[in-house]
């Protein structure tokens, strides 16, 4: 357990060094999925004022959900349209990055402090986007932050329209009572 505990932290302080190790370890994917689901339900638990208590399970799997896609549409991106010529990377080292990424949204439990949800919201959304940053570069074997940007960039866009679709789909049938 010190180990798993010792990764988030390192993964939370934008430690390069991590990153290479969960990539290159195999048997860290339980650890990523840790890390996504804690992050997850820290940020249900923030924001249950607003989401409830079903908002905890719903975030979880949507988080869980969000962090696959996430995952292979980077793993496409940064292996298919725009690697570097030492690019080589596998769909498992981009799970366990990515996931280990999320470290920083342990924070967003501190929005259920009443008035500081926006701001912790807010600043773990940035801290967990640097730390993915870092996470792509690290898996994808870029020399250049600037490339490891740009992937995260098309990704969150794609990401987010296949989420609006869903959301469309799944909820645009839904009438009030």
């Amino acid at each position: 357990m010190t180990n798993f505990k010792d990764r988030i932290i390192r993964a939370a302080k934008l430690d390069v060094h991590l990153y290479e190790e969960v990539e290159a370890d195999r048997g860290a994917m339980g650890q990523a999925v840790g890390v996504v689901v804690l992050s997850s339900v820290a940020a249900g638990v923030g924001g249950i004022a607003k989401g409830g208590f079903g908002g905890i399970l719903i975030g979880t799997i949507a988080a869980l959900f969000g962090w696959c896609i996430w995952a292979y549409l980077t793993y496409l991106i940064g292996t298919k349209l725009l690697p570097e010529p030492q690019t080589e990377a596998n769909p498992g080292e981009l799970l366990r990055t990515i996931g280990f990424s999320s470290s920083p949204g342990l924070i967003r439990v501190l929005g259920i402090i009443p008035g500081l949800r926006g701001v912790v919201f807010l600043v773990a959304s940035i801290w967990m986007f640097v730390a993915m940053v870092i996470a792509v570069r690290q898996a994808l074997d870029y020399r250049s932050t600037s490339r490891a940007v740009g992937v995260c960039v098309i990704g969150w866009i794609i990401q987010a329209l296949i989420g609006a679709l869903l959301l469309s789909i799944l909820g645009g049938g839904a009438k009030p009572v």
